[in-house]
C-alpha cells in the first residue's frame, strides 16, 4: 500500500497567528478527505515568514506555541493523518527554528532546523540557535526524515537523516524567489539528499512578504534525481503525492515557462499582497506616457482589478502630446480610474516664491527636480485623501545611478519595478501584450525621457540601458571589480561613472520605498553599503 503526502503551498501571513491556523487547518480537511496519511506545510507556517523581530518578542512566540496546541486539537479530527507545521520553538531559554509534527490532537515530536542562514536577505541567527539532531518517523512501512529549507543546501542534515533511516525527505520551506531559482534548488537537492540515496518533497512558501516574493513551485524527486511532480508558480497550490517502497512516485507536474512571465506573475502576486495584507483600499499612480509607469499600470490592474486602480496624468509644461495621448489611450483599455491634473500653476508658484533666491542662477536640474517633487506632493495627497497607497514607477537602472528625484517620483509606499532592470522592464511589457494588447506600441518603441525640460532624452544623460544594465548586473549582483568589468570589455569611463554614480546614490536609496525583489541581488535587504565610504574600486 502506498503512502500519500499532501503538498500544501499555502500563502501564511506574518503574525496572522489564528489566520495561519485555519489554514492549516483547512488544507489539513482536504487532505483527510483525499486520501492522505502526511500534510507537509511550508517552513514557520504557522507564523508566517520572516517573522523577523517578532521573534524577539517573548509574547509572540508564547501565542504561537498557544496556537500549535489549538491546531493540534483542531486536527483530532483527522485521525491516522500526520500533520508538519513550521513555528518557533523555545526550550530552556533557547529558540529554535522548529518542525512539529501533530497528530491525533496532540505534539508527536518536533524538529529543530540545523543550518541558519545569515547571507542575503537571511538574518536567521540573531533569532535562532542550531538544531543537532535528525528526525525519522514511520508511516505504512516508509520512514520519512524532516529538515528545513537552509539545511538541504549542505549534506550534512540530510547525510544524518539518512543515518537515521530516512528513505524519504520532507523539505519544508521558505524560499524566496529570484529569477531561474527553482533549477538551482532542484540541481542543489540532487546533489545534497538524491546523491545519498533518498527522494525528496519540497514544499514551498507562496506569497509576498514586504520585498520578498516566495514563488511556490513545490516538487518532489525521485532518489535518482528526477522531478516527478512539480506545483505552480506564484499560486497556492495542493498536490498528493504517491510513495511506494521508500521512493516518490509520478505525478502532475506544472509546465515550465519563460522568464518574463515568471517575473511578470511574480510582481502581480507581490502588488497584490502588499496592498491587501496591509488593508490598503487600491492603489495612486501617476501615469507619464512612458514605458515604467505603463507596465507599473499593467501590473497593478492584474493585481487588484480595474475598480481599485486610480492612474493620474500630471502633464507639464514640457509633456508632449503624444504623452498625453498614449497615457489617455491605455487607462482606457484597462478601464481604470483616470485623470489629469496640470502641474504647470503650481511650478509657475514655485519659481515665483523661489525667484529672489534663485536669482543669478542659470536653471539646471533644480527646475526639473521641482515638477517631480510637485507630482509627488500631488499623488500623496490623494493617498492621504483616499486612503490608497502610491506606487512609485522607477526601475533597477534609474534606482542604481540616481537617475530619479527624492521626495519627487520616489515618493510613495510600494516601487513596484525597483529591482526590474530597463531592458528587462520592456521585455515584460512585451510579454504582457502578448496576452492582450494594453501598451500602445508607441510607449514601446519611443525614446524614453523624463520630460523635465525641451527635447529631453534619457540617453542626453545616462549610457545606453544594454550597457548600464549590464554594468549594473555584473557589479551588483556577481561582484565583478572594476578591472574585471572593463576586461569583458566595456569602456573604462562609462564602468567609472556608473559605480560612482551608484555610490553616491546611496543615499536616495536608503529613503526610497521597499519594492519586490526579483534579483539574486537587489537594492534592500541584501544592500547593505555604507553611505559614509572613501573606498574606491580602482
Amino acid at each position: 500500500m502506498s503512502t500519500q503526502v499532501a503538498i500544501a503551498q499555502i500563502n501564511s501571513i506574518v503574525g496572522d497567528l489564528e489566520g495561519n491556523r485555519l489554514r492549516i487547518a483547512a488544507v489539513a480537511q482536504r487532505a483527510a478527505a483525499a486520501g492522505a496519511d502526511i500534510v507537509i506545510t511550508p517552513e514557520l507556517s504557522l507564523t508566517g515568514y520572516p517573522p523577523e523581530d517578532l521573534l524577539l518578542n517573548n509574547s509572540f512566540c508564547e501565542a504561537a506555541m498557544t496556537t500549535l496546541d489549538a491546531l493540534a486539537a483542531d486536527l483530532a479530527h483527522f485521525p491516522g493523518l500526520y500533520v508538519l507545521v513550521g513555528h518557533p520553538l523555545t526550550e530552556n531559554g533557547t529558540r529554535y527554528n522548529a518542525c512539529s509534527i501533530l497528530s491525533e490532537g496532540r505534539i508527536i515530536d518536533s524538529y529543530r532546523k540545523m543550518a541558519l542562514p545569515n547571507h542575503s536577505v537571511f538574518d536567521e541567527k540573531r533569532y535562532f540557535a542550531s538544531g543537532t539532531q535528525p528526525l525519522v518517523f514511520t508511516v505504512k512501512d516508509i520512514r520519512f526524515g524532516i529538515n528545513i529549507c537552509e539545511d538541504v543546501w549542505f549534506p550534512e542534515a540530510p547525510a544524518l537523516a539518512r543515518e537515521a533511516g530516512a528513505e524519504i525527505l520532507l523539505v519544508t520551506n521558505a524560499s524566496p524567489y529570484h529569477m531561474n531559482k527553482l533549477p538551482e534548488r532542484c540541481d542543489i537537492l540532487r546533489k545534497n539528499v538524491s546523491a545519498q540515496g533518498m527522494a525528496a518533497i519540497y514544499v514551498n512558501l507562496v506569497g509576498g512578504q514586504d520585498e520578498l516574493l516566495f514563488d511556490g513551485n513545490s516538487f518532489a524527486l525521485d532518489r535518482d534525481g528526477n522531478i516527478c511532480v512539480r506545483l505552480l508558480h506564484c499560486e497556492e497550490d495542493f498536490e498528493l503525492v504517491r510513495c511506494d517502497k521508500g521512493n516518490v512516485l509520478p505525478g502532475r507536474q506544472e509546465k515550465e515557462t519563460s522568464i518574463e512571465e515568471d517575473v511578470y506573475r511574480a510582481l502581480v502576486l507581490g502588488t497584490r499582497d502588499y496592498v491587501e495584507k496591509n488593508g490598503f483600499p487600491g492603489i495612486v499612480l501617476g501615469l507619464s506616457g512612458g514605458v515604467d509607469s505603463a507596465l507599473t499600470l499593467a501590473i497593478a490592474t492584474d493585481a487588484l482589478g480595474k475598480e481599485r486602480v486610480n492612474a493620474i496624468m500630471m502633464p507639464s509644461l514640457y509633456t508632449l502630446e503624444i504623452s498625453l495621448a498614449d497615457a489617455r489611450d491605455m487607462a482606457e483599455r484597462l478601464g481604470v480610474n483616470y485623470d489629469v491634473i496640470p502641474i504647470g500653476k503650481c511650478f509657475s508658484a514655485f519659481l515665483d516664491t523661489l525667484s529672489d533666491r534663485f536669482s543669478g542662477f542659470p536653471e539646471d536640474v533644480t527646475e526639473e527636480n521641482i515638477q517631480a517633487r510637485i507630482r509627488g506632493t500631488l499623488l500623496m495627497a490623494l493617498s492621504n485623501k483616499t486612503g490608497s497607497i502610491v506606487l512609485t514607477t522607477g526601475n533597477k537602472s534609474e534606482l542604481a545611478v540616481g537617475y530619479s528625484t527624492l521626495y519627487g517620483d520616489m515618493a510613495g509606499g510600494f516601487a513596484v519595478i525597483r529591482d526590474i532592470p530597463k531592458t528587462l522592464v520592456y521585455r515584460l511589457c512585451r510579454y504582457r501584450n502578448s496576452l492582450s494588447d494594453i501598451i500602445p506600441e508607441r510607449i514601446l518603441t519611443r525614446a524614453p525621457s523624463a520630460e523635465l525640460r525641451p527635447n529631453q532624452r534619457d540617453q542626453d544623460s545616462l549610457p545606453p540601458y544594454e550597457i548600464l544594465d549590464a554594468i549594473v548586473k555584473m557589479f551588483m549582483e556577481e561582484g565583478k571589480s572594476l578591472r574585471e568589468i572593463v576586461a569583458a570589455g566595456y569602456e573604462q569611463g562609462v564602468v567609472e561613472r556608473i559605480l560612482s554614480l551608484i555610490r553616491k546614490n546611496e543615499y536616495k536609496r536608503r529613503q526610497a520605498p521597499i519594492g519586490i525583489r526579483i534579483t539574486p541581488h537587489g537594492f534592500g535587504r541584501d544592500w547593505r553599503h555604507p553611505i559614509t565610504s572613501k573606498y574606491r574600486d580602482n
